[in-house]
C-alpha cells in the first residue's frame, strides 16, 4: 500500500466517522473510496465495516450523557441488532451483492419517516398511553431493529438513517437521544459483523486499521457537533444526507 493510498483511506475513514456520528451513511464515503482505489468490493465492504467499529464506539462515548437514561431500552434492542448483524455477515460471505438494488429505496423510505417523525411519534405515544404498552415493546420496532441489523452486517450504507427513522417513530424522546441510541445499535452491528469477518479471515487489516484510526477522530468531532445541533436542524441534515445518498446510489443501480 502506497503512502497516498494510506492517506486517502485515513481521510475517508475520518469523514465517514464524522458523518456516522451525526446522521449515518458514512459508509457511502469510505466504501466508494476503497473501491475507487482498486480494492475488490467484498474486501472493501468487509474491511470498511470492521474499521468503522472503533469510530462507532467513539460516537457512543461522545453521546454518553444522552444515553444515561436509556439502559433499559437498549438492553432490549441491542441483542436484536446483534443477532441481525450476525445473520447479515453470514449472508454477505455467502451471497455478496444481493441487497444492493434495494438499498436506495430503503434509505428514501427512512427519509420520509424522519420527516414524518414528530407526527408519528405523537400518535405512537398517545396509543401507548391508551393501551398501557411500553414503547420499546412495539413489534414493528423490534422486527425493524433486527432487520436493520441484518442490513448493517451485510452492507450498512444508510443504516444510521434507517435506525433514526425507526427509533424516532416508535420511541418517545429528543432526537439527540434517538441519535445516541442509533450510535449504540450501529456500533453493535459493525462490531459483531466485524468479528464474524475476522474469524473467517476476510479482513484486509491495513485498510481496517487506517479506517479505524480515521473514524475514531472523525466520530469524536461529529459527536461534539451533533450534540449541539437543534433537533429541527439535525432532522434537516439527516434528510439532506439520506436523500443525497439514495439518489447517488440510484444513479449507479
Amino acid at each position: 500500500m502506497t503512502l497516498w493510498r494510506g492517506v486517502a483511506i485515513f481521510a475517508a475513514g475520518a469523514a465517514a466517522g464524522f458523518v456516522n456520528a451525526i446522521a449515518g451513511s458514512g459508509t457511502l464515503i469510505s466504501f466508494p473510496t476503497l473501491t475507487g482505489l482498486g480494492f475488490l468490493a467484498k474486501t472493501a465492504n468487509v474491511s470498511n465495516g470492521l474499521g468503522l467499529f472503533p469510530g462507532s464506539l467513539s460516537a457512543v462515548w461522545g453521546y454518553r450523557k444522552e444515553l444515561s437514561d436509556q439502559h433499559d431500552r437498549l438492553r432490549r434492542l441491542v441483542p436484536l441488532s446483534c443477532g441481525g448483524a450476525i445473520l447479515g455477515a453470514v449472508l454477505l460471505l455467502g451471497f455478496p451483492g444481493s441487497f444492493r438494488p434495494v438499498v436506495p429505496y430503503l434509505i428514501l423510505l427512512s427519509v420520509v419517516l424522519v420527516l414524518l417523525q414528530p407526527t408519528l411519534q405523537k400518535r405512537v405515544a398517545a396509543r401507548q398511553q391508551g393501551s398501557g404498552r411500553v414503547e420499546h415493546n412495539s413489534p414493528v420496532l423490534l422486527v425493524g431493529v433486527f432487520a436493520t441489523g441484518i442490513y448493517g452486517g451485510y452492507f450498512g450504507a444508510g443504516q444510521g438513517i434507517i435506525l433514526i427513522a425507526l427509533l424516532g417513530t416508535f420511541l418517545v424522546g429528543d432526537l439527540r437521544k434517538i441519535n445516541a441510541a442509533k450510535n449504540v445499535l450501529a456500533a453493535t452491528a459493525n462490531g459483531v459483523s466485524g468479528l464474524v469477518f475476522a474469524l473467517k479471515g476476510a479482513v484486509h487489516w491495513g485498510i481496517a486499521g487506517l479506517i479505524a484510526v480515521g473514524s475514531v477522530l472523525g466520530a469524536l468531532l461529529g459527536a461534539k457537533v451533533g450534540r449541539r445541533i437543534p433537533a429541527p436542524v439535525l432532522r434537516a441534515v439527516i434528510v439532506v444526507v439520506g436523500t443525497t445518498v439514495a439518489l447517488k446510489m440510484l444513479l449507479r443501480v
